[in-house]
C-alpha cells in the first residue's frame, strides 16, 4: 500500500512539473509576441490614445499564465487519455474543440479585465460589455487564435516526439550527448511475458497482437513513474534501462516490476473477459557499464552495447528454471538505495549463466 501511494504521489508530482514547464514556455512565448507587437506599434507611431502599456502588459501576463496552466493541464490530460489511447484523428478533433473553448473563455475574461481598467467601471457595466464586444470582433483575436492553435499543436508534437524516444532521451538527441559514444553506468531489465507461445496459439495472430498492445499500454505508466527508459520492444519482451541514479533511488528498478504486476492484476477482469488469460511477466535485472551512442542514418536511435545486457537476458532466462518471477544480481542489489521494509529478498545461489565463465549470485524478491 505504501508503494502504491508513493507511486501515485510521484505521478501527480511529475504531472504538475510538466504542466508548469508548459506554462513557463507559454508565458515566455506570450511575452515575446506582446513585445514584438508593441514594438511595431511604437515604431509606426500607431499608439492608440487609450493604449496603456502597463495595463496591456499585465493583461498579457495573466492571459499567458492562465493559458499555460489551463492549456498545460489540458495537453497533459490529452496525452494521457486521448493520444495514447485513441486514434490521432479523434485526438486532434478533441484538441481543436477543447482548445477553441479554452481560448475564447480566457480571451473573454482578459477582455473584461482590460475593458474594466480602461473605462474604470465594474465588469457588468454596459460600457464594459460594449468594449468587450468590440475587442472580440477585432481581427487581432482571430490572429491570436491561430497563433495559439499553432503553439498548442507544436507543444503536442514535441510531447509526441518525446514519447517516441522516451522521457529525457529526446533532450539527449537535441543536445548531442550521444553523438560520440560514451561510457556510462546503467541498470537493465529484460521483461518477458510468461507463457507467450501458449497464449499466442490460443488467441490467434490478430487477437494476440491486441493483447500485447493492451499489456504494453498498462505496463508503461509504471515504467515512466519509476524513471525507466524503454530501450526496445522485442516481440512480447520489453527491455528497460535506467541511468544509475534514477534506477537505484528508492530501488526504482525493482519497484517498476512490482508496480507493473499490480497494474496488470488490477486489470485482471478486463483480460479475462476479452482474452481469457491474465498476463504476467518475468524479469531479469543487472547493472554495469555500457557504451552508449547514436546509430543509424535515416532512423537514428541511441544504442547500448556491453556485457550487462547479455547478462540481464541470461538472468531472465533462469526465472522458469528457478520458478520465480524476478531475478537480479547481487552486484545490482549492492548498488540499490532500499526503502526500509520495502522488499524481502531471498538468495537463489551462485548460478553459472550460459556463455559465462564465472557464476553470478542471484536474488529474488
Amino acid at each position: 500500500m505504501h508503494q502504491m501511494s508513493q507511486t501515485k504521489s510521484q505521478r501527480i508530482l511529475e504531472r504538475a512539473k510538466n504542466v508548469l514547464r508548459i506554462a513557463f514556455a507559454w508565458v515566455i512565448i506570450s511575452q515575446f509576441v506582446f513585445f514584438y507587437e508593441t514594438s511595431i506599434i511604437y515604431s509606426n507611431n500607431c499608439e492608440p490614445i487609450t493604449y496603456d502599456f502597463a495595463t496591456y502588459f499585465i493583461a498579457n501576463l495573466i492571459s499567458g499564465l492562465l493559458a499555460g496552466l489551463v492549456g498545460g493541464y489540458f495537453v497533459m490530460e490529452m496525452m494521457e487519455k486521448w493520444i495514447r489511447n485513441i486514434s490521432y484523428y479523434k485526438a486532434l478533433r478533441n484538441l481543436f474543440v477543447g482548445f477553441t473553448g479554452v481560448f475564447f473563455t480566457i480571451q473573454i475574461l482578459t477582455s473584461f479585465f482590460v475593458a474594466s481598467s480602461e473605462v474604470n467601471k465594474n465588469f457588468y457595466h454596459p460600457e464594459v460589455l460594449e468594449e468587450v464586444w468590440s475587442f472580440l470582433i477585432e481581427f487581432q483575436y482571430l490572429r491570436s487564435y491561430f497563433v495559439w492553435l499553432f503553439i498548442t499543436l507544436s507543444t503536442v508534437i514535441v510531447l509526441l516526439v518525446n514519447d517516441k524516444y522516451g522521457p529525457g532521451v529526446f533532450g539527449d538527441f537535441l543536445l548531442g550527448r550521444y553523438f560520440k559514444p560514451k561510457r556510462e553506468e546503467r541498470i537493465f531489465m529484460f521483461l518477458d511475458l510468461r507463457s507467450s507461445t501458449t497464449i499466442a496459439e490460443k488467441l490467434g495472430e490478430e487477437k494476440y497482437f491486441s493483447f500485447i498492445k493492451d499489456v504494453f499500454k498498462d505496463a508503461t505508466p509504471s515504467i515512466l513513474d519509476t524513471k525507466g527508459e524503454i530501450y526496445q520492444y522485442v516481440g512480447d519482451e520489453i527491455v528497460i534501462s535506467w541511468k544509475i541514479e534514477n534506477g537505484k533511488k528508492n530501488a526504482n528498478c525493482l519497484r517498476c516490476f512490482f508496480d507493473i504486476q499490480h497494474a496488470l492484476s488490477r486489470q485482471s477482469d478486463y483480460y479475462q473477459e476479452n482474452y481469457g488469460v491474465n498476463p504476467e511477466f518475468k524479469a531479469g535485472l543487472h547493472y554495469g557499464h555500457v557504451m552508449a551512442g547514436e546509430v543509424g542514418v535515416v532512423k537514428r536511435d541511441i544504442a547500448f552495447s556491453g556485457d550487462v545486457l547479455n547478462t540481464a537476458a541470461r538472468i531472465q532466462s533462469k526465472c522458469n528454471e528457478l520458478n520465480v518471477n524476478i531475478l537480479f544480481s547481487k552486484y545490482l542489489l549492492d548498488k540499490l538505495a532500499l526503502p526500509p521494509h520495502a522488499f524481502e529478498f531471498r538468495k537463489m545461489g551462485d548460478m553459472l549463466l550460459r556463455g559465462k565463465n564465472r557464476p553470478v549470485v542471484l536474488y529474488t524478491a
